[in-house]
């Protein structure tokens, strides 16, 4: 482990990747990159767990609306993982660190044997100074995309237990942990503790 012995795993939704009118938001992303980036250089060892293939992807596509096809959805986030990757490693390379990309879907994690690989990269990773990258594979994790209740949230929690990170930050436009997506659900409660 790094100088302090802390492990962070940093969640970051699609709505701080992009702006009010679903464009990438490079001016938060390269804030968010510093930040890490400075986090890192003070010896604690970083995760990022990233939303955003579909926005960035449809971006890149020129796309004028959300896709509404799975398969588009899917195309999508294949263009949309490419570039974003390419975006934090060059805004990342300007802090001299270097990035990883792991796609997981929840197959691979509830798979005992499978699960203690992705432990062993990420831990293998962060010995070599290397910010590893997740995100769901949206090109394959099918029922996540159906179900569009931010599964990066979940994903990273469970990240963080792989990683044995000591902590998680989830960076996101809602205001807490709710009983149930509160943009859908109005009865959606607080939940406190």
């Amino acid at each position: 482990m790094g100088l302090y012995n802390n492990r962070i795993v940093v969640k970051v939704g699609t709505s701080t990747l992009t702006n009010d009118a679903g464009k990438s938001d490079l001016r938060t992303t390269d804030r968010l990159v510093c930040v890490l980036s400075d986090i890192q250089n003070m010896g604690y060892e970083v995760v990022l767990v990233s939303s955003g293939a579909i926005a960035v992807g449809r971006n890149k596509l020129n796309m004028t609306s959300k896709p509404d096809s799975m398969r588009m959805k899917q195309a999508a986030a294949a263009v949309g993982q490419c570039e974003l990757m390419h975006i934090y490693d060059d805004m990342f390379s300007k802090y001299s660190i270097t990035v990883a990309q792991i796609l997981l879907t929840k197959t691979i994690v509830q798979n005992p044997e499978r699960r203690q690989h992705v432990q062993n990269t990420i831990e293998r990773l962060l010995q070599l100074g290397v910010i590893p990258i997740l995100n769901e594979n949206d090109t394959v994790a099918i029922d996540e995309l159906e179900l569009e209740i931010g599964e990066n949230d979940s994903l990273s929690a469970v990240i963080a237990t792989v990683a044995d990170a000591d902590l998680l930050v989830i960076l996101s436009d809602i205001d807490g942990l709710f009983s149930a997506d509160p943009r859908v659900h109005q009865d959606a409660e607080v939940v406190p503790l």
